[in-house]
């Protein structure tokens, strides 16, 4: 069964070798792991590693190593992009970009129970597509200035513009039947207006593993979804 997909999407990012910016380096594994304990114990409901470096065997080693992690505690893991490195490590799902693998291709490799994810930008109508290919979930953003993509291309949350960000959502949540993920920028901050247009979930990478103290970072996000 398929877990429920409401709260908060906490992702790693471990493209420089760290968690985040301030992170101990990855050679020193067991510290980096408590961020990821520590967004757990926050509220996290997800979990991605998420990791562009090209070192396969450190991907593996740290995907093996915060799977077991998130077995521990009862939460999924997805993988970002890697398909195999997902089958491999025998992850909860993966999650797929513009130019990753087919959804179809995917969901054969990994099986009718995996967890696949689809960013879908601000394209409402990829979101439908993915769907009908069997997507899990889909993702909409950047809504706001990223620290982890700054260069994304924003889905404005001015009504004004004719592009309105939470309409995007609105218009999604009529359509589609599987959760539905904001990503880019968010936080506690500024997430309760994506919330109340439906996001079920919020996925966040410096908003939780950018911060000195992820469980509490963590938490904050939850605690909207609590409201």
């Amino acid at each position: 069964m398929t877990p429920r997909l409401r709260g908060l999407y906490a992702i790693t990012d471990h493209a420089s070798g760290c968690a985040h910016a301030d992170a101990p380096a990855v050679a020193d594994t067991p510290r980096w792991l408590k961020s990821i304990v520590a967004a757990i114990a926050g509220g996290a409901a997800l979990i991605q590693y998420r990791d562009k470096s090209t070192d396969n065997a450190r991907r593996e080693h740290d995907a093996r190593n915060i799977l077991a992690v998130c077995r521990a505690y009862g939460v999924p893991l997805i993988i970002n992009d890697d398909v195999a490195l997902a089958a491999t490590v025998n992850a909860d799902g993966v999650h797929l970009g513009r130019d990753d693998m087919a959804l179809y291709e995917a969901r054969r490799i990994l099986g009718s129970a995996a967890i696949i994810g689809v960013s879908c930008y601000n394209d409402l109508d990829l979101a439908v597509a993915a769907q009908q290919a069997g997507a899990s979930y889909v993702a909409f953003g950047r809504f706001f200035a990223s620290h982890t993509k700054p260069d994304a291309a924003p889905i404005t949350m001015c009504a004004e513009s004719g592009h309105d960000g939470l309409d995007l959502i609105r218009q999604a949540k009529a359509q589609l039947s599987i959760p539905v993920v904001a990503i880019g920028g968010i936080t506690p901050r500024n997430a309760t207006p994506l919330i109340d247009a439906g996001v079920d979930m919020l996925a966040v990478v410096h908003g939780v593993f950018g911060q000195t103290d992820p469980e509490q970072a963590a938490r904050r996000y939850t605690q909207l979804f609590e409201h």
